[in-house]
């Protein structure tokens, strides 16, 4: 496989390349869309030496499969022929001219963003993007670090604030920031964003938040005693739902929220008995429930008597999908230096596999690095929360600078 073979020779690659070598392979591989206009950004500003630079490079290549390092495997030869040699890329066979790689025929041809989109664009099961729907993308990003209990200050939430923000500019939404904010000023900009003009345009919307928090609720800055200055997380389904904002029907609306939910820790110690499946009581199953839904369900109204008016009915709450930092009652975890592991993680996996991953699947791949985490018997787990999405939203990062209808 093409991405073991860029890990085989990870270490001579970053001892032998040099600088304009490293900018001839990223401009192909942006061409080639396997790395976005961000993700080569990052690599040349926030790298000072070649070597570093080198490694940014290949690890976040060979990171998104085989496609992507056969991508660039063949622009090394491309660029540096006696380094592709020199390194063993060609596995002993005489290296093919640049403009003919070989490419083994089973490996899928790389899709562009544009190519993607154009094979989903009709798929009824996707919730619809367009190019003045994707120039109008919005989010709302909301960090509270400094709280007026010097205590609770959080360190590390500048980083998740950077890398939030990376984030969803790469995937085209214009991000209005906030930080340090109260429970009735976080209320006030979710109102103020409901109201924003772009929304009548836009295909979709993140709103995320990050803070302190406790079961059902962010906590302001000036939180002292428990209820005395919080957001109500109820309250974002309620400002951006179909009332009272119906400039988002049938729109995907995801909400990230990175705070605690509780004090308690997200782990327990299990026994690996197998009797214990035994112990578990069967579900209870209440007769009168069973008897209505067989029998007592009323038929669908229908009469002559009923005439179309301007106005419809429509779902209260539709096409949110959340994903929360912890489960109920417990815990998250922040780095003081790195920020939290929610942030760190969804960066990493909206990095490597939002070109081709829905939302859902992209939040499942994050929920799933959770499972390998335990530092001195602390675990947490993110939930995927109150969903009501009722199709695919594929995110589609850098179309911008396609030309869809």
């Amino acid at each position: 496989m093409a991405e073991k073979e860029l890990q085989r020779v990870r270490k001579d690659f970053i001892k032998r390349v040099t600088k304009p070598v490293i900018n001839q392979l990223l401009d192909g591989l942006l061409e080639d869309r396997v790395l976005n206009d961000g993700e080569k950004d990052s690599i040349l500003e926030e790298n000072s030496s070649t070597a570093d630079k080198a490694r940014n490079l290949i690890d976040n290549v060979w990171k998104k499969g085989p496609k992507a390092s056969m991508r660039m495997i063949f622009h090394i030869e491309e660029n540096d022929s006696s380094l592709y040699s020199v390194l063993g890329l060609s596995s002993g066979q005489p290296a093919q001219p640049a403009a003919q790689p070989q490419i083994d025929p089973s490996t899928p041809a790389i899709l562009t963003v544009q190519e993607f989109w154009e094979k989903m664009k009709n798929d009824k099961d996707c919730y619809p993007v367009r190019k003045t729907s994707y120039e109008n993308r919005v989010a709302l990003l909301i960090t509270n670090i400094e709280f007026s209990n010097k205590r609770l200050n959080r360190a590390g939430a500048e980083k998740d604030e950077e890398n939030m923000n990376k984030v969803l500019s790469s995937l085209g939404y214009k991000v209005e920031k906030h930080r340090n904010l109260t429970g009735k000023e976080i209320e006030e900009k979710i109102v103020k964003f409901s109201q924003l003009r772009e929304l009548k345009e836009t295909d979709s919307v993140f709103v995320v938040i990050m803070s302190h928090g406790k079961l059902g609720a962010v906590l302001g800055v000036n939180t002292k005693n428990d209820g005395d200055d919080e957001f109500p997380i109820d309250n974002i389904y309620r400002h951006l739902g179909s009332e009272r904002c119906p400039a988002l029907l049938n729109k995907p609306k995801i909400v990230i929220i990175q705070a605690c939910r509780g004090e308690e820790k997200g782990s327990v110690f299990v026994s690996d008995s197998a009797n214990q499946a035994n112990d578990v009581p069967a579900p209870v199953v209440s007769e009168d429930f069973a008897r209505d839904e067989a029998n007592d369900v009323p038929a669908p109204l229908v009469s002559e008597d009923f005439a179309e008016d301007a106005v419809k009915c429509v779902h209260k709450e539709k096409d949110f999908i959340s994903l929360l930092s912890c489960t109920p009652d417990t815990v998250s975890y922040r780095h003081k230096d790195q920020g939290s592991l929610l942030i760190q993680y969804i960066d990493e996996v909206f990095k490597t596999d939002a070109r081709e991953d829905h939302i859902s699947e992209l939040f499942r791949k994050v929920l799933r690095k959770f499972e390998s985490f335990d530092v001195s018997n602390k675990r947490q787990m993110p939930s995927i929360d109150r969903c009501t999405a009722t199709k695919l939203f594929y995110l589609y990062p850098g179309l911008s600078g396609t030309t869809p209808p």
